[in-house]
């Protein structure tokens, strides 16, 4: 979906669309929440049949709604219908004056048809930048821990002393309201800021929140895990856990996805965006069987192996990411060519 809205959005629109996306997200997960917390009260199986029925119908509207949409531009002159593309960009971008973003769009696209096989030019010297990063931003986004803390957020408070009805209610203020704040904010800050500050500053209040909640959870159970937490300490925990998941979602939460559909150069674009949601996948699949395993050896360093990973990541960004905002996609294949960092790789030399 955010390479669709990439694709049909123009550039100075393209961040306050998937800031959208992202908070009807993060509206769906506060929804899902509250129903889980309400159905959790029920004493027969409707309760948690409801829970598994009701997702189907956002599943039907999706469906639906698809349906109406356009296809977008750059597909239909792949396709060869021209005439349609042109139809399709003054209707999306409600002007006349389509010639010059067409005659871009033209260019991309011969470009993109003259690479034969693109999954093999992706480990060619001039794109293996944009592999590294569609291996790397993934990975490092699904390591921020906030997928892991957001699954796993009941067993965590159970663990550190909250009841069983405390445990499900905690979640869904943190996972669900601190979601929407931290969306809400970058819908303020993200056109004073840009995106590559805004990952900085989200990655440093990650890596502190982390290390804080780590630090308490620490002081209170010690290195064994065993042990009580007091009323205070637990209410810290909570907080920071929320100003947590507020700067992931204003930062690598929100611009992680839109950040890899920017940096790749329309020829190869389908098949690093395939690397992408595999590595995605892969990584969720890995946090979602081991984190308990995690949780049970680390004890309370499980926050310290997060808040390890934000600093790598966070010093990563401010080393190697571009500044993409207002920038057309097809001209960030520009960009890569005139800068040499992660370009240099042993893949090269094999194709």
């Amino acid at each position: 979906m955010l390479a669709y809205l990439s694709k049909m959005a123009p550039a100075n629109h393209r961040g306050k669309l998937n800031f959208i996306f992202y908070l009807m997200n993060t509206f769906g997960i506060f929804a899902a929440n509250s129903i889980n917390y309400g159905t959790s009260k029920s004493k027969s199986d409707k309760g948690w049949r409801t829970s598994l029925g009701l997702p189907a119908v956002p599943a039907f509207f999706i469906t639906l709604g698809s349906l109406f949409l356009p296809d977008t531009p750059d597909s239909l002159i792949n396709r060869g219908h021209n005439d349609a593309a042109k139809v399709v960009l003054r209707r999306i971008r409600d002007t006349l004056d389509i010639d010059q973003e067409y005659a871009d769009l033209v260019t991309a696209s011969e470009a993109s048809q003259a690479v034969g096989k693109p999954w093999r030019d992706i480990f060619r010297r001039e794109h293996i930048a944009h592999f590294k990063m569609a291996v790397v931003i993934p990975l490092f986004q699904q390591f921020t821990g906030t997928n892991a803390v957001t699954l796993y957020m009941s067993l965590l408070f159970r663990a550190i002393g909250f009841s069983d009805h405390m445990s499900l209610l905690y979640p869904m203020i943190t996972t669900g309201l601190a979601n929407i704040i931290g969306t809400l904010l970058a819908v303020f800050i993200v056109g004073r800021w840009d995106r590559r500050t805004l990952f900085l500053v989200g990655g440093i209040q990650m890596i502190v929140c982390q290390a804080v909640v780590g630090g308490l959870v620490t002081f209170s159970l010690g290195t064994t895990g065993v042990g009580t937490v007091s009323a205070g300490y637990a209410s810290s925990v909570v907080v920071f856990i929320c100003f947590y998941i507020v700067g992931n979602a204003y930062s690598w939460g929100s611009w992680g996805w839109l950040i890899s559909g920017e940096i790749f150069p329309l020829e190869i674009r389908s098949a690093e965006q395939m690397i992408d949601v595999c590595v995605s996948m892969l990584c969720q699949f890995v946090i979602a069987q081991f984190f308990p395993t995690m949780v049970c050896l680390f004890k309370s360093g499980i926050f310290f192996f997060y808040a390890f990973f934000a600093i790598i990541m966070t010093t990563f960004i401010f080393l190697f990411m571009p500044e993409g905002e207002n920038m057309e996609i097809e001209e960030m294949l520009l960009f890569w060519k005139e800068r040499r960092f992660l370009r240099r790789s042993s893949l090269t030399r094999m194709f």
